[in-house]
């Protein structure tokens, strides 16, 4: 049985749909980006700060194989596809959906917690619509590209439809 990786850019419902997935399914979650909050100690923005992104990056792709178990719902980070060793991870482990939104919405959805998005301080939308951008390519590789506009229970149901595991 194949995990579900949710993909998508910060603020696309990642966590929020992949939680109603697993409950709906039974099948157990993983966020990815909480458990290398759990692994290292502190957030992902204190990481960032302490460390830098590139040693993010590499706890994410050490973190990356403990959350695509057989048959969890998984809630990856906007990054981490992008790197070949785990977008090739992903693709035989699990079935990806991205969840596409434009990046107004996905500045709305993210106003109130820049502080734990380290890549969203500043709020600069060129470089956030860039960001978002040079990511498009790897996310559209996908095996299911979803609206995320809608409700999350609308967008979990079309979801569950798509992952038959």
């Amino acid at each position: 049985m194949r995990a579900l990786a949710l993909l998508g850019f910060m603020g696309s419902g990642k966590s929020t749909v992949g939680t109603l997935v697993a409950a709906r399914t039974g099948a157990p979650y993983r966020d990815l980006d909480a458990m290398i909050e759990e692994r290292c100690g502190m957030t992902i923005a204190e990481l960032f700060d302490r460390r830098g992104e590139p040693a993010f990056r590499d706890l994410e792709a050490r973190v990356l194989p403990d959350a695509l178990t057989p048959g969890a719902v998984v809630a990856l980070g906007g990054g981490t596809p992008l790197r070949d060793a785990n977008w090739a991870l992903i693709r035989e482990r699990a079935v990806t959906v991205w969840l596409e939104a434009p990046l107004p919405l996905l500045l709305a959805r993210t106003a109130t917690r820049d502080g734990e998005r380290p890549l969203l301080r500043d709020r600069d939308e060129v470089q956030l619509r860039a960001l978002l951008a040079s990511r498009e390519a790897r996310y559209g590789e996908a095996d299911h590209r979803l609206d995320g506009t809608g409700t999350p229970e609308d967008v979990a149901e079309e979801v569950c439809r798509l992952w038959p595991e």
